[in-house]
């Protein structure tokens, strides 16, 4: 990427992302007198902005839609007013090239969006508590959605004696994404992770405990993340990061830190399913059916992996399972899906009521046909 045409104030923003497509993109806020800058922290309807003078506290009034998923977030580049402002005010925001949403555990099911203008999406598991594959599964799905590029990091190797069935098994759930091993404690693996952020925008994602203010801190070279001790019951962490914070890289590059997920709903997260499933989705292409929903159907090219121990049923009910949540968030979400769901399960109850009826006129003793 050439930097030739940036502004002179803009330079000081490359470390944080800052490249040509951007200016070009903010040209017609800066003929309007306003200043680019990137969000390093959102509080309620103030946050901090990194811009050429250094970080500004601005507020986010007026730019505060009724769409949830347009709110204001950390990694978001925006339009501020210049010095001299009281208060100063975010006056728009430049659209965005990836985000990171997960749905809410709310009843309206929105999205939420965790971060923004990612290159890389890391998905942190720490090694001391159980490795919860479906839950890995789960965020790879939402990382490849997103537009980043996923990276899984196994941290507190230095608490394992033997990782080399727990990296095979990631790397299993993970086709496609690198898998690294670190250890905070014994600096392994941290060059490996630095060179592949270095440069870029990252997100860190993962559990309370999972080792990300840790490795946000051995990244940086400096206690910048407040970090509490896990809890040796259940290898699991108190919060310690509550608010979602920008940190440049010494080597380039930004950092979010974010604080510890306990749900993570899929949020219309279809092709990311389908790169995490890779295999799967594969499989499905040599079926006899095109609609083939692999339970039962004869020549089913999935069954016959599950038979053949090419493919394991944890796998297949994992990806069953999220394709489920994730076509039952589209309905709740879509009112044309919905009402397409709707119409399904009226046909299925009326098939099976005349099912029910049949076998009481005495039509029982034979079955016609294949239930679905």
């Amino acid at each position: 990427m050439s930097f030739s045409f940036l502004s002179a104030s803009s330079h000081a923003l490359v470390p944080y992302g800052w490249d040509d497509v951007w200016e070009a993109e903010f040209r017609p806020y800066a003929e309007s007198g306003l200043v680019p800058g990137r969000v390093v922290r959102v509080d309620r309807n103030m946050c901090d902005v990194f811009t050429a003078e250094g970080v500004v506290r601005a507020d986010t009034a007026l730019v505060m839609p009724s769409d949830p998923m347009r709110i204001v977030c950390t990694g978001d580049w925006a339009a501020v007013d210049p010095e001299g402002g009281d208060p100063r005010l975010v006056r728009a925001l430049l659209p965005r090239r990836t985000q990171f949403v997960r749905s809410t555990s709310s009843k309206r099911s929105e999205g939420q969006v965790l971060a923004t203008n990612l290159d890389h999406a890391v998905i942190c598991v720490s090694l001391a508590a159980e490795l919860d594959l479906g839950r890995l599964e789960r965020f790879l799905s939402l990382a490849w959605e997103s537009g980043a590029q996923p990276l899984v990091v196994l941290t507190k190797a230095d608490l394992v004696p033997d990782t080399t069935y727990l990296l095979a098994d990631a790397e299993a759930a993970a086709p496609g994404v690198q898998v690294v091993v670190v250890s905070a404690a014994t600096g392994e693996g941290l060059d490996v992770v630095a060179a592949v952020l270095g440069g870029g925008s990252a997100v860190l994602l993962g559990q309370s405990g999972a080792g990300k203010s840790t490795l946000t801190n051995a990244l940086l070279g400096s206690d910048v993340q407040e970090v509490q001790a896990t809890r040796d019951a259940d290898g699991k962490g108190r919060h310690t990061t509550t608010t979602r914070d920008l940190v440049p890289l010494p080597g380039g590059g930004v950092l979010i830190d974010t604080p510890g997920l306990r749900g993570v709903g899929l949020w219309d997260a279809q092709s990311g399913l389908t790169q995490v499933f890779a295999e799967i989705e594969q499989l499905a292409q040599d079926c006899r059916f095109q609609d083939c929903s692999h339970q039962s159907e004869p020549e089913c090219a999935v069954l016959a992996a599950l038979e053949d121990g090419t493919l394991t049923h944890r796998r297949l009910e994992s990806y069953r399972k999220l394709l489920r949540e994730n076509v039952w968030i589209a309905s709740r979400t879509d009112q044309r899906l919905r009402a397409e769901l709707r119409r399904e399960w009226k046909q299925r109850a009326a098939a099976g009521r005349e099912m029910y009826e049949r076998k009481r006129g005495g039509g029982g003793g034979h079955r016609h046909g294949r239930v679905h």
